[in-house]
């Protein structure tokens, strides 16, 4: 139970994992988030209260998504006194679509070097460059940030906008 008195498996029983509505089922859903390398967008309270938004690297196993921070970062301080987030995973480029939900959250000091080294492989490519060994020479201090969906719909609106590609926006 988090701070906000609400246990995971109280919402998983109210609400299955794959809302009604949601365009894609489970198998689809996690073909999307493991072959989907865009940021994530997750939302948390501050500790007053506020919703905030930020963005960062995910990749999807064992059935959560999962980031990596410094531990000193507010957000981790954020998720820590607020265990529950909101999420979405959606490229920005047309036809939209994407996956959103919610989930509880824990954090781990002890997987963070392991999540991040598969981030930077999975967003970089490559551990050899500038920025890649930026991040590995913070590598001691960073955080996983681990998300267990409560819930999750996809939409996908690429039936009707097709490739999306207009004069507008065609490069």
């Amino acid at each position: 139970m988090g701070t906000t008195g609400v246990k995971l498996e109280e919402v998983q029983e109210i609400m299955p994992l794959i809302r009604s509505s949601s365009k894609w089922a489970l198998p689809e859903i996690e073909v999307f988030l493991r072959e989907c390398v865009v940021p994530l967008r997750l939302a948390c309270l501050t500790p007053r209260g506020i919703p905030i938004v930020c963005s960062l690297w995910y990749l999807y196993d064992e059935g959560a998504l999962w980031c990596a921070t410094q531990a000193d970062a507010k957000v981790a301080a954020y998720l820590e006194k607020h265990s529950f987030c909101g999420f979405e995973i959606a490229p920005d480029a047309l036809p939209y679509r994407g996956v959103r939900g919610q989930g509880k959250v824990t954090c781990s000091q002890e997987r963070g070097l392991d999540v991040l080294w598969r981030l930077i492989d999975r967003y970089l490519g490559s551990r050899d460059s500038e920025f890649a060994r930026w991040l590995i020479s913070r590598a001691s201090s960073e955080l996983a940030i681990r998300i267990e969906p409560s819930w999750l719909t996809a939409w996908d609106f690429s039936p009707r906008m097709g490739s999306g590609l207009t004069p507008r926006n065609a490069s």
